[in-house]
């Protein structure tokens, strides 16, 4: 799993031991508050565009071991796009890597 992010938030969340992704109220296309995560890697052909996220905010990485904790969001991006509605931390040891894309 992985979580994408600019520079600033890639400093906060690295900064800690156990990685915490905060909820936070996305654009209005997305369906509610929570910490937004996908599968994609970065790879992917117009990665941000399929993520609905500036390019700037795919320019770091946190990849993790997937808990099976995490929601799918409705529709079609669903098979690539998952969600929580609280905070989402992730302990050292399902940390895989951080760092730029």
């Amino acid at each position: 799993m992985r979580h994408y992010s600019d520079e600033r938030g890639w400093k906060a969340i690295r900064s800690q031991v156990n990685w915490l992704f905060k909820a936070f109220d996305p654009p209005p296309r997305h369906l509610r508050s929570g910490a937004y995560f996908t599968t994609l890697p970065p790879s992917t052909p117009k990665l941000a565009r399929r993520l609905g996220l500036p390019r700037r905010k795919v320019e770091f990485v946190f990849e993790f071991r997937d808990a099976g904790d995490l929601t799918a969001i409705p529709g079609g991006r669903g098979r690539f796009i998952f969600f929580s509605p609280l905070d989402y931390p992730v302990v050292s040891e399902r940390q895989v890597y951080e760092g730029r894309t």
